[in-house]
């Protein structure tokens, strides 16, 4: 699913990047008004590929979720990123 989310992000960042250069390479030749409106259509492009390219699929394991075969620890306790304070503080 990685390949998906990274071929929409780069398809639309490559359109946001026609869209502008375009704009006033030659079509402010012809019409400013229009060159303009490129533009603020290329402005909204950038969020809209940040929310495509960091959109979770169906089968996408977040980062903060443990892999569906990855058994639990037998005491019950996870190494998560909370532990890493505690454990320098009692080193010193």
């Amino acid at each position: 699913m990685y390949t998906r989310r990274r071929r929409g992000y780069f398809l639309l960042m490559g359109g946001c990047l026609i869209l502008f250069v375009s704009a006033w390479s030659f079509v402010r030749i012809w019409s400013i008004p229009a060159a303009i409106g490129m533009c603020v259509v290329a402005m909204v492009i950038p969020p809209v590929a940040a929310i495509v390219g960091n959109s979770r699929g169906r089968d996408d394991r977040w980062w903060d979720e443990k892999p569906k075969d990855e058994p639990n620890k037998p005491d019950g306790h996870d190494d998560s990123w909370t532990d890493l304070g505690t454990k320098a503080k009692r080193r010193r």
